[in-house]
């Protein structure tokens, strides 16, 4: 269903990436990885990319950073997004998300049904949008990287992808908040 139209230009967006676990490094930071190397791939800028331990206080803290960078347009996080008691990646995004994106989550279980089957269930994937800024949380597998970015976002990051896609919106993102007076 996906259609690009290739008479219009392509826009590339500044993606920060942020993995969520206690035990992954850089150099094991596989789903990580992975959605880095589609970022570039696809055409867009890799603005920032960290590793933030299972934990509310400093997930909310990277993504609070971020969203207030100015070079940072999407955020897209992989890993947390379970539902045992150290999955907390959801309740660091309530923290800061000013609108729910809801279809998000629905279409990435949906897609990843198709896959998985009912396993989906477990995944809290979710987005939104805060201060102008894309969220995206994926579930910390390389198969829910893939689903998510080469089923949706790939997609809807793509200014040429009709009928709509996400970057059309970006100068209308801030268009409730008050003006800047610099």
């Amino acid at each position: 269903m996906s259609k690009l139209d290739l008479s219009r230009p392509f826009l590339p967006v500044r993606i920060a990436v942020m993995t969520v676990s206690d035990t992954r490094t850089r150099e094991t930071d596989t789903s990580g990885a992975l959605l880095a190397e589609r970022i570039v791939a696809a055409g867009h800028e890799l603005a920032a990319r960290s590793i933030e331990p299972d934990d509310v206080d400093h997930i909310a803290g990277c993504l609070k950073e971020w969203i207030a960078d100015p070079d940072i347009d999407v955020i897209i996080s992989t890993g947390g997004t379970g539902v045992t008691g150290r999955d907390v990646t959801p309740e660091a995004y309530e923290q800061v998300l000013e609108k729910r994106i809801e279809g998000f989550g629905e279409l990435f279980r949906m897609l990843s049904y198709q896959k998985i089957g009912t396993s989906t269930i477990q995944s809290r994937a979710l987005a939104g949008v805060a201060n102008g800024t894309y969220l995206f949380a994926l579930p910390g597998s390389s198969g829910a990287v893939k689903d998510g970015w080469d089923d949706i976002l790939v997609w809807q990051l793509d200014s040429r992808h009709r009928p709509c896609n996400f970057v059309e919106l970006m100068p209308r993102l801030r268009e409730h908040m008050p003006a800047s007076h610099d």
